[in-house]
């Protein structure tokens, strides 16, 4: 994360920190649990959708029943649209979109042969047809910058739904933090 990155971030550590928009909502909420260990309320039924990363390095400290959560390459939820439309007909109306440092879907395509290299190792597959795998599919799951593609994809969801309230977020590995994207 470059210095110019984290002026874009918006650090929480106390409530009243929380931008306007967010307040009051189950994306404050979200922060108030995981950032200032906020005691959990019960929850019957989940408030937030969690669109993250399926990286195994963040945990998110929440209570249980509170949020949907979609585990995806980057955070990246173009093609898991109508698991969106579920949670929000079952009566979500706020997306917290997170993104994370050192994500290896950003910059995908500086990552091919390490791919390759990794599937015919572990996976017991020819060069050709991790080749073949990794050049189908990278330009789908790229996400380029972290923070650039968090944006956009706030922007699209919005667009897409625009009762439903979307922040886009960081999570930084460094400090088990959650951030705001500054927009």
């Amino acid at each position: 994360m470059t210095d110019l990155e984290t002026d874009n971030l918006i650090t929480v550590t106390r409530p009243e920190e929380i931008p306007a928009p967010y307040r009051g909502t189950p994306i404050g909420d979200l922060i108030e649990y995981h950032n200032l260990h906020r005691p959990f309320d019960p929850y019957d039924n989940a408030k937030l959708l969690v669109g993250m990363c399926m990286d195994s390095r963040k945990h998110l400290h929440m209570p249980e029943n509170f949020a949907y959560i979609i585990r995806s390459g980057g955070g990246n939820l173009r093609h898991s649209e109508f698991k969106v439309s579920m949670a929000i007909s079952a009566g979500v109306r706020a997306i917290a979109l997170l993104v994370h440092t050192n994500c290896r879907m950003s910059n995908l395509m500086s990552r091919r042969e390490a791919f390759i290299t990794g599937l015919m190792e572990n996976g017991g597959w020819t060069r050709d047809q991790a080749e073949r795998q990794f050049d189908a599919y990278a330009p789908l799951f790229e996400i380029g910058n972290e923070l650039d593609f968090v944006k956009s994809e706030a922007d699209r969801l919005r667009r897409r739904y625009p009762k439903v309230i979307v922040a886009p977020m960081l999570y930084k590995l460094e400090d088990n933090k959650l951030y705001f994207v500054r927009e």
